[in-house]
């Protein structure tokens, strides 16, 4: 059977299959990995092959990686001659940044939006928590949404309080083309639990954390 990979966890991976269920999985013991030059063999969105290996624990065995359309990869933590496979068979990005509580930095931004240039996908720049921003916060999101519009990018406040009527989200939905594989790249921040229940109607969507 064929799957495609939602979620990796150590040497486990979490695969939707073509009937839509989804499986536990792992490699191979003798998986192939001639050509591999990243430090994972498998990454998020990869499209697999699989056979059952249990089918009371719902557990099966990758045998074989389809060739990849493009990926967004970074320099491994672990080696920095090799690259990591964040996500890959990528139709749009979506990067979520915060200017408070943390900022993110603008050279973050930059490094993966190059990254997504590289493989022509397309990007979108969600900045969060817009209902905490002050008048500071506020001047450098125009500042920012100036900066990243002026050469192409759709850029877009959103906001994490519940009191903000649902619609306000919709344009968000919107630039998830349906039926696109999207990648959520964001920085480490539980609030964006909330804002990700919300948007969780896109099931193709995947979420990456920097």
């Amino acid at each position: 059977m064929k799957g495609t990979i939602y979620k990796s966890t150590g040497s486990w991976y979490s695969v939707k299959g073509e009937d839509h269920a989804f499986y536990k999985a792992r490699l191979k013991g003798k998986f192939k990995m001639d050509g591999i030059t990243s430090t994972n063999p498998i990454a998020v969105g990869d499209e697999v092959a699989f056979d059952m290996e249990d089918e009371l624990e719902n557990r099966v065995m990758i045998t074989e990686l389809f060739p990849r359309r493009n990926y967004v990869n970074r320099i491994s933590p672990a080696n920095r001659r090799m690259h990591h496979i964040i996500a890959s068979n990528l139709d749009q990005s979506l990067l979520v940044a915060t200017l408070k509580d943390p900022r993110t930095s603008v050279g973050f931004i930059d490094r993966f939006l190059v990254t997504c240039e590289a493989f022509h996908i397309p990007a979108i720049v969600l900045f969060n928590k817009a209902d905490i921003y002050g008048e500071q916060e506020m001047e450098l999101f125009e500042n920012r949404k100036a900066m990243y519009e002026a050469v192409g990018y759709k850029v877009q406040p959103i906001y994490v309080n519940f009191s903000i009527p649902e619609a306000q989200l919709d344009g968000v939905r919107n630039l998830m083309r349906r039926g696109a594989v999207a990648v959520q790249a964001r920085t480490r921040d539980g609030s964006l639990a909330q804002l990700q229940g919300r948007l969780r109607s896109r099931d193709r969507c995947r979420n990456v954390r920097r």
